[in-house]
């Protein structure tokens, strides 16, 4: 016979794995650019088997954008050491300077599609051409709604409601931002690689 202890300890609840939503919804959205990204640079790879295929150097440009983006994923990891530590200041100021170098990623990237038209590459014309085009317009579009969830960020700082208690809103943050810095590296060694 089963002791009355034996019998609550049994049907008391079983702990469940739990995860903020915010952030699991984060996650399947990670999950999908990936996915996007995959099947994307998957279908250049085939076409690019096929012959037919403009090689080009990528212009020099992006080189310094790359550099820009992994300064401000370093700015962005600075912010969150500060929020942990309630570091207002530090916080405030490294959060605007990952602002300010994504926004000078966006323009770096745009030059160099300026430089790609005064090499003669285009969106219309060869498929190399055409995908360097829709990877780095679609890394930059990601970019922008990085740049959007930054400013809230920001303002959520200012407001002083990111500290050491509440971490999710610089969490959330810092982990898309290094995402797409992680993401765009990537797509930077593929199109070098496979040029």
């Amino acid at each position: 016979m089963e002791s009355v202890q034996q019998l609550k300890s049994d049907r008391s609840p079983r702990e469940t794995l739990s995860m903020d939503p915010i952030k699991f919804i984060l996650w399947l959205f990670l999950v999908t650019i990936i996915m996007l990204f995959a099947s994307q640079t998957s279908a250049y790879l085939v076409r690019r088997a096929e012959g037919n295929w403009l090689e080009f150097e990528m212009p020099q440009i992006f080189w310094y954008s790359t550099v820009v983006l992994a300064l401000s994923s370093a700015a962005m990891q600075w912010a969150y050491f500060a929020a942990k530590k309630d570091r207002f200041r530090e916080l405030k100021i490294a959060i605007s300077i990952t602002f300010v170098l994504g926004l000078a990623f966006l323009f770096m990237q745009f030059e160099g599609w300026k430089k790609l038209v005064e090499m003669n590459v285009y969106f219309v014309g060869n498929p190399s051409g055409s995908f360097f085009y829709v990877f780095t317009g679609l890394h930059g579009l990601h970019l922008i709604s990085g740049i959007i969830v930054l400013m809230f960020s920001l303002a959520a700082a200012v407001r002083m409601n990111v500290h050491s208690k509440n971490l999710r809103k610089i969490e959330i943050c810092v982990t898309y931002w290094h995402f797409l810095d992680i993401l765009w590296i990537y797509l930077f060694v593929f199109l070098l690689t496979f040029k």
